[in-house]
């Protein structure tokens, strides 16, 4: 908190007075239409999932967890981003009272008790009166994470439709190839979309599980049922996410006008290794093979607004180089329409345990400097809103001080 609150009071340049007050000229329309330029994504995300980053702990009364919500968005908005990714959907449950899924446990400590206030109703307002967009993040497939279903809420879908449910890896997961499965999941989401005023769905990597060494997901008895006509298990899967991306992107752009539909994928879609359309990498997972995720897919269909693939790894790696990652998807989105945004890992910037490029507070800024060769790059996104307050050695406040000068609107 400390860094970033230095970091805060050291502005003093023509941009730094306009960041500091709520602007919805940020956003376009009115009066202020043009009173910024526009500029690129720059994004924040903000995960509730066991507590990450907000609230700061399950329990906390409403106020204060209001309270703490309104800091980010602040700390958004002094920093001159303009755009933050929210999760309110951490475990197939709700961060508003959802008529689908019980509330989130992330908030008292009790899946499915009543917190006292609408938080997503109260995330995009506070962040429009701020300038900033609001994504709403959604995961679709996690139920929990651990095995126990009987620690659900007695309401939660899972436990009333056991059928749906697959344990994996120490965590429970609806199954992906049931169609009824996807059809709710999509229907969940979208009552966010139909009732609050967000400007984007965004997903993040979790499809299919990622592999668990000597566990297998035990989805045999969907693909003997809705598996005829597909080469094997593999390629079935792939079609059942295709699926779900595909029918989500109609179904938004049918109930709101101008909610984008976005999402962050492990950045290897496949190794050059292993398909010559693939990227100059050596990763260990690649999303196509082993999340049944084809988003190189999605991309050159059109089924998305932006992808935001997280890059996480730094300049020179040998086995996935930011560099190389970055031009890969740079041709990927060439001529396609959908936007690139890129994932940030601020969370390792000072981690010890971090190989040496990760300590120094300029690496984070050069991914800015390089993204500038590629024209396609139209923003950045930092995990998370907790190391963008702490900024542990300072690699936010350099990527502030060399890139975001001014506050800009978001490219779109």
């Amino acid at each position: 908190m400390a860094s970033a609150a230095a970091l805060v009071a050291a502005m003093t340049t023509g941009g730094d007075a306009v960041a500091a007050q709520p602007d919805r000229a940020v956003r376009g329309g009115g009066d202020g239409e043009d009173r910024f330029a526009r500029g690129e994504l720059r994004g924040v995300w903000i995960a509730t999932v066991a507590n990450l980053d907000w609230p700061s702990r399950a329990g906390l009364t409403a106020a204060a967890q209001e309270a703490e919500l309104i800091a980010h968005l602040d700390r958004a908005v002094a920093l001159r981003l303009n755009a933050v990714v929210l999760q309110v959907r951490p475990t197939a449950d709700a961060l508003w009272p959802s008529p689908y899924e019980p509330w989130a446990d992330c908030l008292t400590g009790v899946q499915g008790k009543d917190p006292g206030w609408d938080p997503l109703a109260t995330a995009v307002r506070e962040a429009h009166d701020r300038g900033l967009e609001l994504h709403a993040w959604f995961n679709p497939y996690r139920v929990a994470n651990h095995t126990d279903p009987t620690r659900l809420a007695a309401s939660h879908p899972a436990r009333l439709h056991p059928e749906w449910v697959l344990p994996y890896g120490g965590k429970l997961y609806y199954n992906p190839g049931l169609p009824e499965v996807r059809r709710f999941v999509q229907d969940a989401m979208l009552d966010a979309v139909r009732r609050y005023a967000i400007d984007a769905v965004h997903w993040d990597d979790y499809f299919y599980p990622y592999p668990v060494a000597g566990q297998e997901f035990k989805d045999g008895a969907a693909y003997e049922r809705y598996g005829a006509g597909f080469p094997d298990r593999a390629a079935w899967r792939r079609d059942n996410t295709d699926r779900l991306v595909r029918e989500m992107g109609e179904r938004i752009r049918e109930t709101r006008q101008g909610v984008r539909f976005g999402i962050s994928p492990f950045a290897v879609w496949r190794n050059k290794a292993t398909d010559p359309l693939g990227s100059d990498t050596r990763a260990g997972v690649e999303t196509y093979d082993d999340l049944h995720a084809d988003t190189r897919k999605w991309v050159k269909e059109g089924w998305i607004d932006y992808i935001a693939p997280q890059i996480y790894w730094h300049i020179g790696l040998a086995a996935a180089d930011y560099a190389k990652v970055l031009a890969w998807w740079a041709a990927t989105v060439r001529g396609t329409g959908v936007d690139l945004y890129v994932g940030e890992a601020l969370y390792k910037a000072g981690d010890p345990a971090q190989p040496a490029p990760w300590q120094d507070p300029a690496e984070l800024s050069r991914h800015l400097t390089l993204a500038r060769d590629h024209e396609e790059v139209g923003g950045h996104i930092f995990f998370s809103a907790k190391h963008v307050a702490a900024d542990r050695i300072g690699a936010m406040a350099r990527v502030v001080a060399d890139h975001y000068q001014d506050r800009v609107r978001t490219p779109r």
